[in-house]
């Protein structure tokens, strides 16, 4: 897995490429994330349109991310999900705890 770290308007975007599966992925979006926290940054977009397949720890990881940021007093949004994401979300009612957007500048906006 890969993470590009970016900039727009004061808002950190991670560019996530890859799984976020147990002992793959989930470690790498820990660190990237638990990074951007550290650097003061609060308003963190997660662009998850190259990431094929989250299993249930890349979903926990999700989960944990988010609370890190809200507990640092940010907030986490989720762009360009992909179908299988979108119904991941769904089932298991994390839509309601997730900004999902379609497009950069909405998610950008939202904060």
């Amino acid at each position: 897995m890969r993470i590009t770290k970016r900039q727009e308007d004061g808002v950190v975007i991670l560019d996530v490429e890859g799984k976020i599966v147990l002992g793959e992925g989930d470690e790498t979006l820990r660190r990237s994330v638990r990074q951007v926290v550290a650097d003061g940054h609060r308003k963190v977009v997660l662009n998850l349109a190259r990431v094929p397949y989250v299993d249930s720890a890349g979903l926990g990881e999700l989960v944990r991310c988010h609370t890190r940021v809200v507990q640092a007093g940010g907030a986490v949004a989720l762009l360009h999900l992909t179908a299988r994401m979108r119904d991941l979300l769904q089932i298991t009612k994390l839509v309601t705890v997730f900004d999902t957007f379609e497009s950069e500048e909405a998610a950008i906006a939202s904060f």
